[in-house]
């Protein structure tokens, strides 16, 4: 599964718009929140959203930024107007956080709400080997990490039910017995929430409890995105934004905008343009058991690129995504030579003889460049019209003037990454 973060405001407004479906017993969270980028028009934000005039409000940067407290990124119990000050002196300017330098271009606005600093508590949900394991604290509001010793730790095995455990008797003494009860509905409400929408993180710190509700002040998520297939609907029309300080090359942007004008999934990540080792795998679960193997068989310093291709891509599609690769590949030589996977499970419904006519297109066209870069290729690959697409990928082999190595679904998914390291450390 690839984790990936979201922005504040698109976590907030998940819960609020499924609030009562998970937690019908407590008083409603409203999820009144607006999300603000360079081409929002201030006075028409207002006009929709009349409560930004009527009410005090908290304004933050709302791209994936940790400590924003400390970096005096928060504006509290402001007015509108001086929110729309405090806005201008800090859109599209570059902030340091840290060692990392970015551009402020996405800030979220919302009601400042008064509530008792004693009763902030920090709650945060993460899968793990196990299962998931639940955090939790009542000292929230705080750098979590100098006070972990608070944190009690609720771990809910794969296939048990969150109804099955004892919530309650497992909180921190520092939470009132009285409100226990109110705690652990809350707790487990909002696990059934973060396994039902694919969540593979989902923190609140502080969240604020008040007589009848709890308000989350600050929200820091990430979504599984392999299971968009099934949760993808009820996510809405979010996006997965770059982590603060990481501006997307000329090449992810445009896989990016490939991506956004196809009905397929196309992604890529570099990681080290100058890495020997470059994938070209079908399937967002796929790609990460490929990249985990690379990994696991000690070249992760030299994996150049992580992404994926699925949903059926047409042939001109794959091509594009394709060249995209070879192009980032072949810049930079290497004495050693360099390696490229092409590599996924067993489709369901991707044509993978459509999409090797796009991948053998590709390599057709960067011929000379591959037989400069010593590059190897292994192939593996199953699904609808895969006879055909090996075939012709085998067929290649001869002409091409470069090894291939092709494999069908009767080799193991991740077999050709060991045959393409092992021995080649040095080589």
């Amino acid at each position: 599964m690839a984790q990936r973060g979201i922005r504040e405001f698109h976590g907030k407004k998940m819960m609020a718009n499924y609030w009562t479906e998970y937690l019908p017993n407590l008083a409603k969270y409203d999820g009144k929140i607006v999300l603000v980028d360079p081409k929002t028009d201030m006075n028409e934000l207002a006009k929709q959203n009349p409560w930004l005039k009527q009410e005090k409000l908290v304004v933050k940067p709302d791209q994936l930024i940790g400590k924003r407290g400390k970096n005096n990124l928060i504006l509290l119990n402001s007015t509108f107007d001086e929110a729309k000050k405090w806005l201008n002196k800090r859109m599209n300017k570059d902030v340091t956080i840290g060692k990392v330098t970015d551009k402020l271009t996405h800030f979220l606005i919302e009601p400042f709400i008064p509530h008792d600093k004693n009763k902030e508590y920090y709650v945060a949900i993460t899968s793990n080997r196990e299962g998931d394991a639940i955090y939790f604290s009542a000292h929230g509001g705080v750098d979590i990490e100098s006070v972990w010793d608070t944190v009690v730790t609720i771990q809910v095995p794969i296939l048990s039910s969150i109804n099955n455990i004892k919530i309650a008797e497992k909180l921190p003494k520092e939470v009132p017995e009285e409100e226990k009860a109110m705690v652990a509905e809350f707790i487990k409400g909002l696990f059934k929430f973060y396994v039902d929408f694919g969540y593979a993180y989902l923190e609140i710190n502080p969240i604020a409890m008040t007589k009848e509700a709890f308000i989350p002040l600050d929200t820091v998520a990430r979504l599984d995105d392999t299971a968009q297939f099934v949760c993808g609907n009820k996510w809405g029309n979010i996006e997965f934004p770059a982590p603060f300080g990481r501006r997307l090359t000329k090449e992810e942007k445009f896989v990016k905008d490939l991506d956004e004008k196809s009905g397929a999934s196309l992604k890529l990540t570099v990681i080290n343009p100058s890495g020997r080792v470059w994938t070209l795998v079908a399937g967002g679960g796929a790609s990460v058991v490929y990249t985990d193997t690379v990994f696991d068989l000690g070249f992760k310093d030299e994996l150049a690129n992580y992404g994926e291709y699925s949903g059926n891509p047409s042939t001109d599609e794959t091509y594009q995504y394709t060249k995209t690769i070879l192009d980032l590949m072949t810049r930079e030589k290497n004495p050693k030579g360099k390696i490229l996977i092409i590599g996924g499970g067993i489709a369901n419904f991707t044509d993978v003889a459509k999409t090797f006519t796009g991948i053998i297109k590709a390599l057709k066209e960067y011929k000379q460049q591959l037989i400069d870069n010593k590059v190897r290729i292994y192939v593996r690959r199953g699904g609808p019209n895969y006879q055909e697409g090996l075939k012709n990928m085998k067929d290649l082999g001869k002409i091409l003037g470069v090894p291939i190595e092709v494999f069908g679904p009767e080799a193991h998914m991740t077999s050709i990454v060991s045959m393409a390291l092992k021995g080649n450390a040095g080589a």
